[in-house]
């Protein structure tokens, strides 16, 4: 955490950084979720990532983000369910250039970054290596990342439809993306969730699966 800290641009103007987002969702010791929430015309500050992190998208709007170091902004065009798994980061600024709310949830993963608390990771026998649902059939899934340390799911149930979901050999994080029940749930392994069926189909929800947890530690 360096909210707080001031560090000194190229052009040697001192900032002082914010928070990584508006406020802490969850906080354990292998993750921290935060809430991103900017307004039309908003900016949420300079700040800085000293652990990798997944972004998921609620509710989105055209924005762009400049970094301190001068670097050509980068320019964002979110997709609700969509997300994306992104490195420690440089000092940087996201700017909510489009008339709509940008709503997002930033997960960070504390085991990969600098915030590591060291605690061991404990493998626990007669438990799939993989997570996967009790249902049988076709399930409404999209894997959105498929990165070696992390995957996201984007399941989009039909309303009425409810589904339950057994996690692998690792945690996992069950994010509703109805923006009237924005809930986030921390699942450990061998654990499983009951997505709620829902009176109409909203915008589904993300399973974020921890997976570096499933591999030796070096």
């Amino acid at each position: 955490m360096t909210a707080g800290t001031t560090v000194t641009a190229p052009d040697g103007t001192e900032v002082v950084l914010g928070e990584i987002g508006t406020r802490v969702l969850l906080k354990n010791s292998r993750v921290r979720v935060w809430e991103v929430e900017l307004q039309p015309g908003t900016a949420q500050g300079w700040h800085l990532h000293h652990n990798p992190y997944v972004v998921l998208c609620l509710s989105t709007s055209p924005c762009h983000m400049d970094w301190l170091d001068g670097s050509p902004a980068r320019h964002l065009s979110e997709t609700v369910g969509g997300s994306v798994y992104r490195p420690v980061s440089p000092v940087h600024m996201l700017t909510n250039d489009g008339d709509n709310l940008y709503l997002n949830r930033l997960i960070e993963i504390l085991d990969l970054g600098e915030e590591a608390s060291g605690d061991p990771y404990f493998a626990i026998t007669g438990i799939p290596a993989e997570a996967g649902f009790e249902e049988a059939g076709e399930i409404p899934t999209k894997v959105v990342v498929d990165e070696d340390d992390v995957r996201v799911q984007h399941v989009t149930p039909e309303a009425g439809e409810s589904y339950t979901w057994h996690t692998g050999a690792y945690p996992a994080l069950v994010v509703d993306l109805d923006l009237e029940h924005p809930d986030l749930t921390y699942l450990e392994p061998g654990e499983s969730y009951t997505l709620p069926a829902k009176p109409e189909r909203t915008s589904g929800f993300n399973l974020v699966e921890l997976r570096y947890y499933s591999k030796p530690r070096t």
